[in-house]
């Protein structure tokens, strides 16, 4: 009898997420039909690739996804996330339709046969794009200076074109910009002042009329032969004078580094110019933390003092802060951006509404000169990544709680992708930023604060330079898209669920032979190809009554790092999965579930969910 009433409750609980999920799917996102529609319809397309492949019939939602050349943020949501159409043989000018696609990030039209001119008005019709290859087509006219407005651009490719004119100069201020191609084309006059890295001579071969470094230097720019001789004379004129000049200026300096040094002893020179601001407000989101100024930060870090900081990375330094009635919080210094304050205050905005109860609540900000702080609750439990690997004692995690924190974290993360508005990637997950408060529960920090760096990286470029989070936690698929994903966050957590059940760092693996040179994932990948999966599990948990469960969440963890990104779970299924291997610990309760607005069909999820484990 009792099996009869668990069984019947589990089906009124299957019956009632199916409607939940029914009721939260949407049918298509008519802007980007639309694109790609007026895309087909304006372009030549005689290899029929276009054709044959975009049937605008079919009005489920997630059909544009399986389009050639149509890469979309979910597979399931009608919302483009890249065009790749390459090589296709497209005739035509270039596509306005194009613009339909708000939520664009890469555009590649590169080795067709398009003409005509680019539109002056082109950042209006890529506004958000991060790469844009038009390369090897015949484009003719100018650069629209416009394309100076596309301020997340990270790469541009205009090789092999018919172009004209001169480079817009203002390009140059594009700064999230790391590669630039003019090659090939019918260009004159000095070259934009980019910044180191960004091009080579070899960007602009092939056009004969441009000048400027890394080119040779343009004419009449060069200094006369009379100008040479009277600054000869000048610089003979001064320099007894400068002699002795330099001998007290060598002393002064040294007396006064001397005299800064005792009065700097922490390096916290930047806290202490902020002496005259110390009345500003910080702005508090939550009524329930008490209102304080820059001055009661200030007191609580002991001056940002270094024996305050509790943790660096990408996006800061994070101090340990203490009030004056005792409250614990953490305070976070950004590193320095490009972005003005009124963009830096609409972000804060939006972060300052994100609630979850798996991530860390921003309490509050504060801008002072160009410095800016962010308050957090405080999570005494410090991160995963130091309760892993960096016990002092020498002591493990047990597998329970192992297991608590990577549901917990996956529901944070999920809710993120899935039922957040607006949906937030995080592009830094690694054990180092899921955070435990006192009771262990974990807690997503820096979510959302990869856009307020420089470069703002909805494409990630600087994961390849190594400039963004661990190399180990990486997904493949970046060194050649450049492009951030929702899949590339869940190849991130994988490699964190392999942290978890190996006991291993992702990039130095203790347990793999001295010549083994790879990272965590490579280490996994070499063991399922040799079967000896079974091998990489922790030992300090094995044989402990949960082998099955170790053995099951390794295989989701092997999922999440699959080399195609298209075989990745999504995040709602990765959290449905791990809490199906923790439900008899209760981590969870029905009321708590995580509820997607962006799923696949609703009526396969259990057989899903059971196919993911059997994989």
């Amino acid at each position: 009898m009792k099996m009869v009433i668990r069984c019947q409750t589990l089906s009124a609980h299957i019956v009632f997420v199916v409607w939940l999920l029914r009721s939260c799917l949407t049918y298509g996102t008519e802007t980007d039909i639309a694109c790609l529609k007026s895309i087909k319809e304006s372009l030549e397309d005689p290899n029929k690739y276009l054709q044959s492949s975009w049937d605008f019939n079919n009005k489920t939602e997630g059909s544009i996804c399986r389009f050639t050349g149509v890469e979309c943020w979910h597979p399931d949501e009608n919302r483009v996330l890249n065009l790749k159409l390459s090589n296709m043989g497209l005739k035509g000018q270039f596509p306005r339709g194009v613009a339909n696609c708000t939520s664009l990030t890469g555009l590649d039209l590169s080795m067709n046969k398009l003409n005509g001119s680019i539109p002056v008005d082109i950042s209006g019709i890529v506004m958000y794009v991060t790469i844009l290859d038009l390369s090897s087509n015949d484009f003719s006219g100018e650069i629209p200076v416009s394309l100076t407005n596309c301020t997340y651009l990270n790469s541009i490719k205009l090789d092999q074109n018919q172009l004209s004119g001169q480079i817009p100069l203002q390009l140059a201020q594009l700064g999230r910009l790391k590669s630039f191609s003019v090659a090939n084309n019918q260009l004159t006059g000095p070259v934009p002042n980019f910044k180191d890295g960004v091009v080579t001579a070899d960007s602009y071969a092939n056009n004969p009329g441009l000048c400027g470094s890394p080119l040779q230097a343009c004419e009449g720019k060069a200094s006369k032969s009379n100008t040479a001789v009277i600054a000869a004379a000048a610089v003979g004129g001064v320099t007894v004078a400068a002699i002795g000049l330099g001998i007290g200026m060598f002393f002064y300096v040294r007396r006064v580094a001397v005299r800064k040094k005792e009065e700097d002893p922490e390096g916290n020179k930047w806290a202490r110019s902020l002496k005259g601001t110390k009345g500003i407000k910080v702005s508090m989101f939550e009524k329930s933390v008490s209102k304080m100024k820059l001055s009661d930060l200030m007191k609580a870090t002991n001056s940002f003092s270094k024996d305050n900081i509790i943790g660096t990375g990408r996006t800061g330094t994070v101090y340990k802060a203490v009030l004056d009635d005792g409250t614990s919080l953490m305070v976070k210094r950004l590193q320095e951006s490009q972005h003005s304050e009124k963009e830096f205050l609409s972000e804060m905005a939006t972060l300052g509404t994100v609630r979850h109860r798996n991530l860390v609540p921003l309490l509050g900000f504060c801008v002072a000169k160009k410095e800016r702080l962010l308050v957090y609750k405080d999570m005494p439990n410090g991160t995963l990544h130091d309760q892993l690997h960096s016990a002092a004692d020498g002591s493990t995690m047990e597998w329970t709680l192992r297991l608590k924190v990577a549901i917990g974290a996956a529901k944070g993360l999920a809710w993120l992708h899935h039922s957040c508005n607006p949906r937030i990637i995080h592009r830094n997950i690694s054990s180092k930023c899921i955070l435990l408060n006192a009771d262990f529960e974990p807690k997503i920090s820096d979510f959302g604060l990869a856009r307020l760096m420089n470069p703002i990286d909805t494409h990630l470029s600087t994961f390849v330079n190594g400039e963004f989070g661990d190399l180990g936690y990486v997904a493949p698929e970046y060194a050649r898209t450049l492009v951030a994903t929702p899949k590339g966050d869940i190849y991130s957590f994988g490699t964190v669920l392999l942290e978890l059940v190996t006991g291993e760092r992702p990039t130095e693996v203790s347990k793999a032979p001295e010549t083994f040179k790879g990272n965590l994932v490579e280490w996994i990948t070499q063991l399922s190809t040799n079967s000896q999966l079974q091998d990489a599990i922790d030992p300090s948990l094995v044989g402990k009554g949960f082998d099955s469960e170790l053995f099951q969440f390794l295989k989701v963890a092997c999922n999440c790092v699959s080399a195609n990104p298209k075989e990745r779970p999504t995040m709602f299924e990765v959290y449905q999965l791990l809490r199906a291997i923790g439900g008899r610990y209760n981590f969870t309760t029905e009321d708590d579930i995580l509820v997607p607005t962006e799923t696949g069909d609703a009526d396969n999820l259990e057989e899903l969910i059971v196919a993911r484990q059997d994989s």
